[in-house]
């Protein structure tokens, strides 16, 4: 079944960046489509990164509950399909979409630890669509041949096989962008606009 209620998560710190504009295309197709969208732009929402010395020292505690960073938490509880947004910096998530993901991806919201020592039990059951659209500086054999796509093995099978069950994981990249022609940019983000229109 698809996902009803998307959280899609930008991370780009200028307003006008092509990031920017994939993440409103595709939250204006998602809810073209009849999907209720909830957009989180961490950098206008001024969302710190940084894991707090409280929620360190009760990330190995039962019932670990954010406090902090208890609103996001809700916004991702009431998703059903997640959407991150963001360039590639030295072939890594943004400093901004790891604290995102170190501070609301934690026990007892997105895994509890297997009590037997094996692996962890994922508990974001809930969200059944986990895709990525994200740019590189880099050219695709670099990303992919000389790199191993790290940010997809990160995320896919890291955060979501892990945090997730059974999830449709898609992620939709465009490579060399530092020298990416605007029609390159426009094929790309109609691909963006397709692939979102299908779900």
């Amino acid at each position: 079944m698809a996902a009803r209620h998307f959280l899609v998560v930008l991370a780009h710190p200028l307003p006008e960046s092509f990031a920017a504009s994939a993440a409103r295309l595709v939250v204006e197709t998602l809810q073209a489509k009849g999907y209720t969208v909830d957009l989180l732009d961490l950098y206008a929402e001024d969302f710190d990164p940084r894991l707090t010395a409280a929620e360190r020292a009760a990330y190995m505690e039962p019932n670990c509950q954010p406090t902090e960073a208890s609103v996001l938490v809700q916004r991702l509880k009431a998703a059903d399909g997640l959407v991150l947004v963001f360039p590639q910096w030295w072939f890594n998530l943004p400093a901004i979409m790891k604290g995102f993901i170190d501070r609301v991806f934690v026990p007892g919201i997105a895994f509890e630890h297997d009590k037997a020592g094996g692996r962890i039990v994922p508990l974001m059951t809930h969200i059944r669509t986990f895709w990525v659209v994200t740019s590189t500086g880099s050219p695709w054999w670099v990303v992919h041949l000389y790199m191993g796509n790290p940010v997809k093995r990160i995320l896919k099978r890291g955060v979501a096989a892990f945090c997730a069950k059974s999830v449709d994981f898609r992620m939709l990249e465009i490579h060399d962008m530092d020298r990416a022609t605007e029609a390159k940019r426009e094929t790309f983000l109609a691909k963006v606009r397709a692939a979102f229109a299908s779900i």
